[in-house]
Formats: structure tokens, C-alpha cells, sequence
């Protein structure tokens, strides 16, 4: 398949943008030009933060313990009140926070200055001001003024917060697991053919076109190549999702980062490096799960607002209850109360982790998102135009009838002409002998072979001329061929191919692009959706006709040269249709750059499609209806996402401003970030969750 590189995609630009998740560990997307090997990406840097936050929660932890025991309250509530008293006790009890403060709240705190630099503050700037409020104001107070000691509340608020976060990271790393698979399924090594034949042992960077490889059964192959020597069977179904194992024997292409099974082969070094196929998957999934989505602009816009109305709702709070006549420890509770549940921090995760998991998913089912924003609109999608040619067909040719003169059976007649035909390389000749061989024919030797150039071939079999002709063979030796049917056949536009026995027609062969037969099954599974199927080619009626017949197809449009297909595309667009176009990115590119979504279908090992959206690596139409199904169940989990992340916030404001004080229901910020943290816990999970 070509590398349409020139062409100026409509909707690029979108790849080299990072993704930041919130404000303190942000998931920085990784450049194209990095190798499959360099793992520096976000599921490395969010391992560093699981570690990182693990680290400081169980430090803050074992400190907390005498920060309790050292808390007047603390104290009071177990009943020894004085009886832990010494000397120094209030100033021990401050260092103690204070080491928890700085230790165990830098993240946060780390987080502010990054998010108020930025102009966009959020979650961080909310736990860092808590935190810094009730520090400030307990050390105050151990210092002579008037108040009550909040370390206590402090610690247990920062444990939690702490706690939490390393929660969520574990979620954000499992949520891009599946990339992490990807980046690891190449091997180190290589073992790199010497001209006398002997093998050495080089590290996989090390290899260069042309070299030939020994991969072993068991070994997973080092990179892209061709095999020369030797024949297994491969199993590609990390790459492309197909758990069935391949057959492979020279000739055949080879992917790297793939398992060879039982046999070991012979491999030729074609491409290396960024040129894999596993690297511009790497680089696809990378760069999707990095590019700017439309709903977590929303996202973003919401979490800055929910943190305007969270500092503004805890100041009301504060004079609130001032107002009202408390004392202004109480008041001050209520306010980072407030300001921790009103945390954005589940929304600021509600969109990122979704993305993550279905990118992930996708790039696991053989799906490859281009570009994230046109995969979030066909959910949209209401009409899917297929090309016809390898993509609803397989592109060769294929028996379709076979009709016997006289007492000639359907068996012998293709017994017959797989014997002429064995011996012959036309497209023609392979589908009638894999035809016989599909039947479980034994096919007998022919001597005496013979191509007539534009007119069929001849030869003997079992000591009789037999001879697979054309229809012009017979036309032009006035042969009649007495066969019912035959107008059927022609009108179908298919191609037919008479057995004779020296001047007697035995029976005619017809023969066509064979349909898929995941075909029929993409279209129900569209047509249950909703969704229309239309047929686009360069065919003729007839042809384009039984095919859509056969299929079930909505409409279909033939003889359309391929560079009428935009035009088509656009017709439709113009009914007020949401139009995705399904090609293999050849002679389909300015057809599947003019559509809503473009989907790249059978795309190999050469998957770097730039006029596609999305690019499919196998040829299987049931994967077009598989994006679909997935863009469907990821806008639904970022909407269940973004419902709970603002929803919660109705009732749990003014449950930690205290509006049911009068009934003894009062909440310490300890116990508002434990529902902030279970709220973002939720929306992780909930994330992980998304299945198609």
C-alpha cells in the first residue's frame, strides 16, 4: 500500500500534541520520531508516580501516628487527655506536621504553582490551599494565637489525598497496559546470519536491510522481513487481534514483535526501526491517546469553573458561619471542608482515562485511531460507503457456478478443468484449482500443456484434449455452447470459462470476485446499529448489482472512476448524510480525506495511511462495524464519567458547608477528601469498565 505522505490531510496537525491529565503528574505523549524501544512514554512515567506516590503515602503514614497521638482532640477522644503531656510536646507535634506538610503534600503543592503559572487552576490548587490553610493556622496557634490545633485534620488529609492518588495512578497505568504490551513485544536480539551460513548473536538496533535472520520455533520474530527459507505458522494476535496462527513459507511477509510457532525460519531484514510496523502502531497509539479530544475541552472548561465555584463556595462558607457566630476554627473547617470534596479532580480524570482505555482497546483489536477528535464524531455516523474491491471482496477471483452439459457432473467437470488449469499461472487458473482443491478434488497430472495467448489453454488428461476456452474461442469456431443459464451468468458480469473435449462443450465455469464472508455480517451489525451501507466501484452494473444483492446493501453506485469517489462522497454529504468512507487508502485517498471519517481497510504492515482516520489492519469489513460499536461505548463512559464528576458536587457541597450542622451531620476535611478520593475512584473504574 502506498504512503499517501504528501498528501495535506484536512484534519492534520493533531499528532505531535501531549496529553496532560491534571495538574502535578501529567502523562506526557511521546514524539514520533522515538523508537518502539525507548521507553520513556506515559505508562513509564506513570509507573515513577504509582512508586513515587506509594513512597510518600507510607511515610506520611508512620508520621501520622504520633501527629494523632500528640493532638489535644486525639487525645481527648481515646480518653488519655494529659496523660501524654510533657514539655516541648506542642513544638514536637509541629515538626512532626511540618515534615508531613512538606514531605507528603510537594505533589499538591508542587501542583499549584504549575497550575496557577498556567492560568488554569484546579484540583491541585484546591488540596494545596486546603492543606496550606489548616497549616498555616495550627502553627499559628502552637505559637501563641488564640485557636485550635488542625494538624491532626491536616495529616489524615493529606494521607488520604495521598492515598488516592496513587490509587488513580495504578488505574491510569492499567488504562495504557495494553501499550506497554506493544512496546515490549520486540525482542533485544537477533540471531543474524553470517555469508558461511554460522549465526551471531546482535542486538535488534543492529540489524540493516538485507540481512538475513534465524528465528527459531518459540522466538519472537525481531522485526519486519520477508521469509526465505523454511516454513511455521505465526502468531500475529498481539499486532492484529487474529488469534488464529498464519502459515508462513518464503514468499510470505513477516512482522516483527509476532511469535513463531513450530518451525524456524528464514527471515530477510526489510524494515527496521520507525519504518515497523510495530513502531507505527506504537507511534498511532501514542499520538491518538495524545491528541486534543472534544469532550475533554469540555472537561477542562467545567473542572476550571468547579474550582472558581469551590474557592468562592468556601468563602461564603467562611463568612457564612463567622456571620453566624461561630468561632473561626469552626468556620475555617467548614471552608477546606468544601474546598477538598469540591476537588475537580474525578473530572478532570473523567475524560483522559476513557481515552486511554479505548485507545488501548482499539489498537488491541487491530483498530488504529489517527485522529481522536474524527473517531469521538462517528459516533455520528449514519452512512458507511464501502469500496468494493478488497474490501467487501477479496479481490481474486473465484468460482461462482459451475454448469455441466449433458451428463457430465459439477465434480468431474472441475475435476477436468483443475487438470488443464494447474499447470497455468493466470488469476483465471488459481480459482478454478483452488476451487477443486476446496471441494477435496484429486486433480490428475496433464501432459502435453498448452496457452493459447487470449483464448484459454489445452492439454491431455487422462488421454483425452480438453481445453478450458473464452467465449471467444467458441464464437470464433462457430462452437454452439447449449448451456441454460448462460445469460444470467453475463448479466451478472461475471466471467465464464467453457471445458471442451476436442469440439464438445462439457460445461461452463463462472467465475467473480469472491465476497467476504465477514461481509454479510458487517452489514447487519451496521444495519442494527442504524447505520446504512453503500457500495462505491469501478465496476460494472452487472457486477456492482449481485454483489449489493448478495449483501443486502442499502444503494449502491457502479462505473464511478476513482477519481469520481470524492464527488460521490460529497453527494452524499450534501443529503445531510454523516458519511464514513471504508477503502484501502490507494486509489481511495481523496474519497476517504473527503469524508466525515476515513477508514483505511487492509492496511498490512504499512499501516501509515495519512489520508485515513483510522486504519484497520486487517481486511475484514466486521472491524468498520467494531469503531463504530467502540465510539459508542466510549462516549457513553465519558458522559457516565462527566455526569458523576459535576453530579456529586450538588449534594456535596452543601453537605460540607454544613447545612445539616442543625442535625448533627458535620463533615472534617479528613472525611470530605475520603468521598473526593472514592469519587475519582469511581470514574477510574468505571473507565476501566468500557468494553465493546
Amino acid at each position: 500500500m502506498e504512503n499517501h505522505s504528501g498528501h495535506d490531510h484536512r484534519r492534520a496537525g493533531h499528532g505531535g500534541e501531549t496529553h496532560e491529565g491534571h495538574s502535578g503528574h501529567a502523562g506526557q505523549g511521546m514524539e514520533h520520531g522515538q523508537s518502539v524501544g525507548n521507553h520513556k512514554g506515559p505508562v513509564s512515567h506513570h509507573r515513577h508516580m504509582v512508586a513515587d506516590f506509594r513512597r510518600r503515602f507510607f511515610v506520611s503514614l508512620a508520621l501520622t501516628v504520633p501527629v494523632l497521638l500528640l493532638s489535644p482532640m486525639i487525645q481527648a477522644f481515646l480518653g488519655i487527655a494529659g496523660k501524654l503531656d510533657f514539655p516541648g510536646d506542642a513544638i514536637l507535634l509541629f515538626v512532626f506536621s511540618s515534615i508531613l506538610y512538606f514531605f507528603g503534600g510537594w505533589p499538591f503543592l508542587k501542583g499549584l504553582f504549575l497550575e496557577v503559572g498556567r492560568r488554569q487552576p484546579g484540583m491541585m490548587t484546591l488540596i494545596a490551599l486546603a492543606i496550606t490553610v489548616s497549616y498555616v493556622y495550627s502553627s499559628a496557634v502552637i505559637f501563641g494565637v488564640p485557636g485550635k490545633v488542625f494538624f491532626w485534620e491536616l495529616v489524615t488529609l493529606i494521607d488520604i489525598m495521598l492515598l488516592g492518588h496513587w490509587i488513580e495512578m495504578r488505574s491510569v497505568m492499567g488504562a495504557s497496559r495494553a501499550l506497554d504490551e506493544l512496546v515490549r513485544l520486540l525482542p533485544s536480539g537477533a540471531h543474524r546470519l553470517r555469508e558461511d551460513g554460522s549465526s551471531e548473536e546482535v542486538p535488534v538496533e543492529h540489524l540493516s536491510k538485507g540481512d538475513r535472520i534465524l528465528v527459531r520455533p518459540g522466538e519472537k520474530i525481531p522485526t519486519d522481513g520477508e521469509v526465505v527459507g523454511g516454513s511455521s505458522t505465526v502468531n500475529e494476535s498481539m499486532l492484529t487481534g487474529e488469534s488464529t496462527p498464519v502459515s508462513r513459507e518464503p514468499g510470505d511477509a513477516v512482522v516483527g514483535g509476532s511469535l513463531n510457532n513450530e518451525g524456524s525460519l528464514t527471515v530477510e531484514v526489510q524494515k527496521v526501526g520507525e519504518e515497523t510496523f510495530l513502531a507505527q502502531v506504537v507511534a498511532m497509539v501514542r499520538s491518538a491517546q495524545g491528541s486534543r479530544s472534544r469532550s475533554q475541552d469540555l472537561a477542562n472548561r467545567a473542572a476550571f469553573w468547579l474550582t472558581v465555584i469551590a474557592i468562592s463556595a468556601g468563602s461564603v462558607t467562611l463568612a457564612a458561619w463567622l456571620i453566624l457566630g461561630k468561632e473561626f476554627a469552626y468556620a475555617m473547617e467548614r471552608m477546606v471542608t468544601v474546598m477538598v470534596i469540591t476537588c475537580p479532580h474525578a473530572l478532570g480524570l473523567a475524560v483522559p482515562l476513557v481515552v486511554a482505555v479505548s485507545t488501548s482497546l482499539a489498537a488491541s483489536s487491530g483498530l488504529l485511531l489517527r485522529d481522536r477528535a474524527a473517531f469521538e464524531r462517528s459516533r455520528a455516523i449514519d452512512t458507511v460507503v464501502f469500496d468494493k474491491t478488497g474490501t467487501l471482496t477479496v479481490g481474486l477471483f473465484g468460482v461462482q457456478e459451475i454448469l455441466p452439459s449433458g451428463d457430465v457432473s459439477v465434480e468431474e467437470l472441475l475435476r477436468l478443468a483443475g487438470a488443464v488449469e494447474a499447470l497455468s499461472e493466470h488469476p483465471i487458473a488459481r480459482g478454478i484449482v483452488e476451487a477443486a482443491r476446496e471441494k477435496g478434488l484429486e486433480i490428475p497430472a496433464a501432459q502435453e500443456f498448452e496457452a493459447i495467448k487470449g483464448k484459454g489453454a489445452r492439454a491431455t488428461v487422462e488421454g483425452k484434449q480438453i481445453m478450458a476456452a473464452s467465449p471467444g474461442y467458441l464464437e470464433e469456431k462457430g462452437i454452439k455452447a447449449g448451456i441454460e443459464g448462460l445469460d444470467k451468468q453475463f448479466g451478472q458480469g461475471r466471467t465464464v470459462i467453457f471445458i471442451l473435449e476436442g469440439s464438445t462443450v462439457l460445461g461452463a465455469i463462472s467465475l467473480g470476485d469472491t465476497v467476504r464472508p465477514e461481509s454479510r455480517e458487517a452489514v447487519s451489525r451496521l444495519r442494527s446499529m442504524g447505520i446504512r451501507s453503500l457500495m462505491l466501484t469501478g465496476d460494472n452494473e452487472g457486477v456492482a448489482k449481485a454483489v449489493s444483492e448478495t449483501l443486502g446493501l442499502d444503494e449502491y453506485f457502479a462505473e464511478v472512476l476513482p477519481d469520481r469517489k470524492a464527488g460521490k462522497i460529497r453527494e452524499l454529504m450534501d443529503r445531510g448524510w454523516k458519511v464514513a468512507m471504508t477503502g484501502d487508502g490507494v486509489n481511495d485517498a481523496p474519497a476517504l480525506a473527503t469524508a466525515d471519517l476515513g477508514i483505511a481497510i487492509g492496511a498490512g504492515t504499512d499501516v501509515a495511511v495519512e489520508t485515513a482516520d483510522v486504519v484497520l489492519v486487517r481486511s475484514n469489513p466486521r472491524d468498520v462495524a467494531s469503531i463504530f460499536e467502540l465510539a459508542r461505548a466510549t462516549y457513553r463512559k465519558m458522559i457516565q464519567n462527566l455526569a458523576w464528576a459535576t453530579g456529586y458536587n450538588f449534594f456535596a457541597i452543601p453537605l460540607a458547608a454544613g447545612v445539616l450542622a442543625g442535625w448533627g451531620i458535620v463533615l472534617s476535611p479528613a472525611v470530605g477528601a475520603l468521598l473526593m478520593s472514592l469519587s475519582t475512584v469511581i470514574v477510574a473504574v468505571n473507565a476501566r469498565l468500557l468494553k465493546v
